[in-house]
């Protein structure tokens, strides 16, 4: 970086902290504190732009919508969601320790990105190319390499993030990735849903483009991110969190809350593969391949943006009820739908009908994502926390595998079959969830261990 170029960057830097805030480095090597200007606009970069890609190619709304314009089985569907989470969770329960060992660890997310890339690459040409099952497989697939490679970033990024961005300073940065990347994805969604306006027969073409730029992002963030200059950090401590896992499932016989806890989660699943369903009902209602994308791309932003505020601060006074009410909501509504399409009401003609649908899904399962990560924190402390962390993820991602089969019912029954099937599970969850002990800090009960 030439002088002028690097005067700039501490000149922005500067006025995004304060002056005085900016040159103070807390709990980061004093070698890293010189370049912590320049690794923060790497990592803002890379970061917004990883962001970005990820909704470009989501496996609930994108994905979904792209296999149905393609003619593929509704089975293919049923595991996108599934694929997509476990493919990340798995490799970060069986790579972390030797992520760990690395002193440098930013050439782990680099191979995530460049795997990435790779990935969304495959998915645009099959997406202009392929239908029917060989698309289907062809996107699973890709989806497969896509998700171990996001895997990859995940179980890298934050130890860079601790070694490069001081305290203080990395909210700023995670808070401007997530607007960043919210507000282009809103733009996303305004041009789509003009161009869908305009033309009926370029929606193949479209979505590879769309997909293709995921790809050219997720190159772009290979190029910021090597700008990062990361000092060796510590390779002790290290331990393997499925090993863990596997040794402490005992657990699920000698703790009562942490395995009505568990069972809770697995029957949440319900909500997390829901929302693709959702998407081909709605693209099955279109009046072309692409109308009313844009609406739920917009949608699902906009049901982003309000998760984090709405659901906060009520999972501190009370996670527990979070999760009933969330799970309770997803499944009315799943219920409505339900009784909407049997009733062949005209409401379902109209896309923004399908847009306020997946809004609402959208924030509810947010609600129990959040709702249930606070838990799960209070329910443990210090001693068991991460083996209960270990032990709920391996179990939930052998479950999410093994639900993703919900998809042939599809095929068998209808889309809406699957809505109610899987609403009702919600339903179920949410009565399940009233025997899980309060562990807010509003209360005084403590769970019995």
């Amino acid at each position: 970086m030439s002088t002028s170029e690097n005067s700039r960057v501490n000149q922005l830097y500067n006025m995004i902290h304060g002056d005085e805030d900016a040159r103070a480095c807390k709990d980061i090597p004093e070698s890293a504190c010189h370049d912590q200007p320049k690794n923060f606009f790497a990592y803002l970069v890379a970061n917004s732009l990883g962001k970005i890609a990820d909704e470009l190619a989501s496996a609930k709304l994108i994905l979904p919508w792209l296999l149905g314009v393609l003619g593929a089985p509704a089975i293919f569907a049923g595991f996108l969601v599934p694929i997509r989470e476990s493919g990340i969770l798995l490799p970060q329960l069986m790579v972390a320790a030797a992520v760990r060992h690395l002193p440098v660890r930013k050439g782990v997310w680099l191979l995530g990105a460049a795997l990435s890339a790779l990935a969304l690459l495959g998915m645009a040409i099959t997406a202009y190319t392929a239908s029917g099952a060989t698309a289907g497989w062809a996107i699973i697939i890709a989806l497969i390499v896509f998700s171990l490679a996001r895997g990859l970033c995940s179980v890298s990024a934050k130890d860079v993030l601790g070694k490069t961005i001081s305290k203080g300073k990395r909210g700023v940065l995670m808070g401007y990735s997530a607007s960043f990347a919210g507000l282009f994805i809103l733009a996303i969604g305004a041009i789509i849903e003009m161009l869908s306006e305009k033309s009926t027969n370029s929606s193949q073409l479209l979505l590879s483009i769309l997909l293709g730029l995921g790809a050219m992002l997720w190159v772009v963030a290979f190029i910021s991110f090597n700008r990062i200059n990361e000092q060796p950090g510590a390779t002790e401590g290290g331990k393997n969190a499925l090993t863990a896992a596997l040794h402490s499932f005992s657990l699920l016989k000698t703790d009562t809350p942490f395995r009505q806890y568990v069972i809770a989660r697995t029957l949440f699943l319900s909500i997390a593969l829901v929302p693709p369903f959702y998407v081909l009902l709605a693209q099955s209602y279109s009046e072309d391949a692409l109308s009313g994308l844009g609406m739920l791309i917009i949608a699902g932003g906009i049901a982003s943006s309000l998760s984090a505020p709405l659901w906060g601060k009520m999972s501190d006074k009370s996670s527990r009820k979070v999760m009933i009410l969330a799970a309770s909501l997803a499944g009315l509504l799943g219920v409505l739908l339900f009784a909407l399409v049997e009733e062949k009401s005209s409401l379902l003609t109209h896309p923004l009908t399908h847009a306020v649908f997946f809004m609402a899904i959208t924030l509810f399962h947010s609600g129990i994502r959040l709702g249930r990560k606070v838990y799960l924190v209070d329910l443990s402390n210090g001693e068991n926390r991460a083996m209960y962390v270990a032990l709920s993820n391996t179990l939930i991602g052998i479950f999410m595998l093994l639900a993703g089969t919900i998809g042939l019912l599809a095929d068998i029954w209808s889309i809406q079959s699957v809505i109610l099937l899987l609403s009702l599970i919600a339903i179920a969850s949410a009565v399940w969830t009233w025997r899980l002990p309060e562990v807010s800090l509003t209360t005084t009960t403590e769970p019995s261990k």
